[in-house]
């Protein structure tokens, strides 16, 4: 199966930077953020995504602030955050310095107080008693029925008036497999006419919604890395998985790896809560795999608490970003070549031997004659790799040392405990 909608050639090797944008800065707003903008672009980071910015119901709210899911409003800008010049201008500037810009878009359902509450009713489920419902737990919202094809229309119109009135680049939609992908295939089909080349994420798993989808995540992936982390797989359970995305997804479909966002953050903690010393080699796992990487709000610093969901909770920024170097090599390398290229067919990925399998996980990615090695050391010990059946020949660059290796003359490779090699070939 083929994605049937023109994909932005600009995706193949680009990275998503997630904004909490209520916890950004003291200020928390369109206007404070756009501060960050050079220092992101220096990092390398292509695409920035906007967790929502429409007002928050307050009707049921959780906590003082409440969820930025909780939508009240799908054509207005929350308050909190500034004015929708403000937007405006900060989607200029990002533009002006080629940062591309999504939002998050909410389409399954709303707060309790929403506009259409009271215009539209219509648009909701109700129960047995005609009360408005949510089906999965959510207290502070309640869904909307797409068997109306009324609400496609205004839907649609909604998520067209951000196109129209900011410029945007796509969207990053929440909870994206609760809503029908009949609903999702009309979407695209009319905005992708308003502006060519705009990026389409899903927040999910299902392989069919790569139908209408550039890209989809990889939960199932970041919870084996938390497993591994806990001794409850081995290295081998990595594999399975991913032998899975690759053998039922399309190939040509970008799947999203990360070790951190919003969700996993503020109710199961920090990477570093999850995944403990190995949390640097996975990010790394993450950003040299066939996919996409995803970035948190400060994991560049880095963040190790648990930003609060429904308060105001700024992240600690020190003025040192500690792995802003880290994650520009990362992301610099993916950009430099082409056999890092996320859903591209033409590129292949290829387990290597590393003598200690249960603790090194290594890999190299191919396309022509362009190569990429790389090794993990997921262990707490030293670890000498044996460069034996690799396959690959020729003189590599270390691109966080910068250390070139003739990987046959010198028949190993060193690693820290925790460690992480990438190498380029020259």
């Amino acid at each position: 199966m083929s994605v049937p909608f023109p994909r932005a050639g600009w995706t193949y090797s680009s990275n998503i930077y997630e904004v909490n944008l209520r916890q950004y800065t003291p200020e928390g707003s369109f206007n404070a953020f756009s501060r960050e903008l050079p220092r992101l672009k220096d990092m390398g980071i292509d695409i920035l995504w906007f967790m929502p910015i429409t007002p928050i119901s307050v009707e049921k709210r959780k906590g003082t602030l409440g969820s930025y899911y909780a939508c009240s409003d799908y054509r207005s800008v929350n308050p909190e955050y500034g004015t929708l010049e403000d937007l405006r201008q900060l989607v200029k500037e990002a533009h002006a310095l080629g940062l591309r810009v999504i939002i998050d878009w909410v389409a399954n359902h709303t707060g309790w107080d929403h506009r259409w509450t009271r215009e539209h009713p219509e648009y909701y489920r109700k129960n047995q008693d005609g009360q408005f419902y949510e089906a999965h737990g959510w207290e502070d919202v309640i869904d909307l029925n797409f068997d109306n094809k009324d609400l496609w229309r205004d839907m649609i119109d909604a998520m067209s008036f951000w196109l129209r009135e900011c410029d945007l680049d796509g969207f990053r939609c929440d909870m994206a497999m609760l809503v029908p992908l009949d609903f999702w295939r009309a979407a695209r089909t009319e905005l992708d006419m308003i502006k060519k080349d705009l990026f389409w994420l899903a927040e999910c798993e299902e392989i069919a919604y790569h139908e209408v989808f550039d890209a989809t995540y990889t939960w199932k992936f970041l919870h084996k890395m938390e497993a591994v982390w806990r001794k409850e797989s081995g290295l081998d359970g990595l594999d399975e998985v991913l032998q899975y995305y690759s053998s039922m997804f399309p190939p040509d479909g970008i799947r999203v790896f990360f070790t951190s966002n919003h969700d996993e953050n503020s109710h199961s903690g920090s990477e570093y809560e999850r995944m403990g010393n190995a949390a640097r080699a996975f990010a790394v796992l993450c950003a040299t795999w066939g996919g996409m990487p995803m970035i948190y709000s400060g994991q560049e610093l880095p963040n190790h608490k648990r930003l609060q969901f429904f308060e105001k909770d700024p992240i600690a920024w020190t003025g040192q970003y500690e792995l802003h170097a880290f994650y520009k090599a990362l992301l610099a390398c993916r950009r430099r070549h082409p056999a890092l290229r996320g859903g591209d067919p033409a590129v292949t990925t290829r387990r290597i031997s590393t003598g200690e399998s249960w603790r090194c996980f290594g890999f190299v990615r191919s396309t022509g004659g362009d190569e990429v090695v790389v090794l993990l050391n997921i262990s707490g010990e030293p670890l000498a790799v044996p460069a034996v059946d690799w396959q690959v020949t020729g003189v590599f660059r270390e691109i966080f040392t910068g250390a070139e290796v003739d990987i046959a003359s010198a028949g190993q490779v060193v690693l820290e405990p925790w460690g992480y090699s990438v190498l380029e070939k020259k």
